[in-house]
């Protein structure tokens, strides 16, 4: 076995990014700021989690992230790119320096309102609730920013850390028109992280995907007295799905399609007039979804012809597929390794145990204290931060916010996210990502290899093009369809 000589080994690992870090007492000020400033995170999670407000119609919680980066000394520019409930903040120091942007979420789920308790026990007169935690990765995203700004100060480093507050990342593709609107034109690397049920840091491909509402209109008649005179719009919804699912055999591998019916009528003695379905369809290749969703609007096309009605297709979203850096992935992975994972009370973990069994899988409920590999596998979810890591170099972690084994969209999600332990969750994503963020604005070399990375995978020529095209941002998609709308 050839065993190669130490010091060429040492000088590869001397000149690996991961290493170029901030020297220890910048980083134990860090990790110091962001400890001080927990119970304000975990109270700003918790007034998110309260108000669970669905894509483009967060306006407490945006304005609640806006008035804690006001307060910290943030410039905040709100409604940008055309969303009320979108904002850009941002702490500039001295001339020319590196920006750093890291993305804040916090949109609720249509749906899942859960008590913060070990059984399923829904919010009586609530109809969201933060399935995925975005209550949380908005508070710790921002507790990280200011640990930043207030590290750049005391250090006098040049240069910008800026927040992307981004409404509608579940469905309604918030960030896309961020990107599109040039808001990354001039950022060097972007940080986010994702509630989970474990430690790790990701380079793995999501799923792009485009989705929508398919509207038919037809003619209502008296479904007994006078059903030759009616056109049913519910009868064009379901041939289009049968159509549909018959479609499913013959489209690429892993290609995922999924619906609902939105509006199927009012009363079953009317034929409706108006029928509405939302649609998604999935892949890693954004342009096998573009040629499945074409497809698909053939089949409501045909569906319409078959019925006597007419159809309408409006796309409410649509993302690529994620393309993280490697480069800055492992910068983020030796800050998540460094600050480990949550350790829990015994009263938190005897209220995680309690939940455990309703849970579909289970694991070691220690296994939070533990960070994993950096994993490069499809974790079968689409988002809209994919459309800015083909813009910038962008890298993301997840923090354990939840009990091991739950998975996202879940009551048992939203309850968790709406205690300690997930709060202490987003502490780990705020020190990893304040961290971070240091360590690149100290490394320009490290941000020069980031964006030489993204050139080459992107290939020659690529000029970003949004999947939504220039349609504005559908800031109604959560609203109840209705033949108005």
């Amino acid at each position: 076995m050839h065993r190669p000589a130490i010091a060429p080994i040492i000088a590869l690992f001397i000149a690996t990014p991961a290493t170029a870090q901030i020297a220890a007492p910048e980083r134990q000020a860090i990790l110091a700021d962001v400890d001080a400033r927990s119970p304000d995170l975990a109270k700003t999670a918790l007034a998110i989690w309260n108000a669970a407000e669905v894509g483009y119609q967060e306006t407490k919680s945006s304005a609640l992230l806006q008035a804690e980066l006001k307060r910290a000394g943030f410039t905040v520019t709100p409604g940008v790119a055309g969303m009320p409930t979108a904002f850009v903040a941002s702490f500039k120091r001295g001339g020319k320096g590196p920006v750093i942007g890291i993305l804040a979420e916090y949109d609720a789920l249509p749906g899942l309102a859960q008590r913060a308790d070990t059984k399923r026990d829904p919010i009586p007169g609530q109809a969201a609730g933060h399935g995925c935690g975005h209550n949380i990765f908005g508070a710790a995203s921002v507790t990280a920013a200011i640990a930043v700004k207030d590290w750049m100060v005391a250090n006098a480093i040049d240069g910008e850390v800026r927040v992307y507050g981004s409404p509608a990342e579940e469905g309604g593709s918030g960030k896309v028109y961020l990107v599109r609107a040039g808001l990354f034109n001039d950022v060097d690397a972007v940080l986010h992280w994702h509630p989970s049920d474990s430690n790790g840091v990701s380079t793995g491909a999501s799923q792009a995907n485009i989705s929508g509402k398919f509207r038919f209109h037809g003619v209502s008649a008296h479904a007994s007295a006078a059903p030759d005179k009616g056109r049913s719009a519910l009868d064009g919804v379901e041939v289009m799905n049968v159509a549909v699912n018959y479609l499913r055999e013959h489209i690429p591998m892993k290609t995922r399609i999924h619906y609902v019916i939105t509006n199927g009528g009012e009363a079953p003695n009317v034929v409706p007039d108006f029928a509405e379905s939302y649609y998604y369809v999935r892949h890693t290749d954004p342009q096998v979804v573009r040629d499945v969703m074409a497809r698909v609007q053939k089949a409501a096309e045909g569906a319409a012809l078959a019925t006597g009605t007419t159809s309408e297709f409006e796309a409410t979203g649509g993302v690529y597929s994620m393309l993280a850096s490697e480069t800055l992935a492992k910068v983020m992975d030796a800050n998540l390794h460094a600050v480990g994972g949550p350790r829990w009370t015994a009263e938190e973990t005897a209220w995680a145990g309690r939940l455990q069994p309703t849970l579909p899988t289970q694991r070691a409920l220690d296994s939070v204290s533990t960070v994993a590999p950096i994993s490069d596998g499809d974790g079968g979810g689409s988002t809209d931060v994919a459309d800015v890591s083909w813009v910038v170099p962008t890298i993301g972690l997840g923090a354990a916010t939840w009990v091991p084994g739950t998975p996202a969209h879940s009551w048992q999600a939203v309850a968790a996210s709406g205690m300690s332990i997930g709060a202490k969750g987003g502490t780990v994503a705020a020190k990893t990502i304040a961290l971070t963020a240091a360590d690149l604005m100290r490394s320009p070399q490290t941000l020069a290899e980031a964006k030489a990375e993204l050139n080459r995978r992107r290939g020659p020529g690529f000029t970003y093009k949004a999947m939504l095209g220039d349609r504005k941002p559908p800031l109604d998609y959560r609203k109840t369809a209705t033949p108005a709308s």
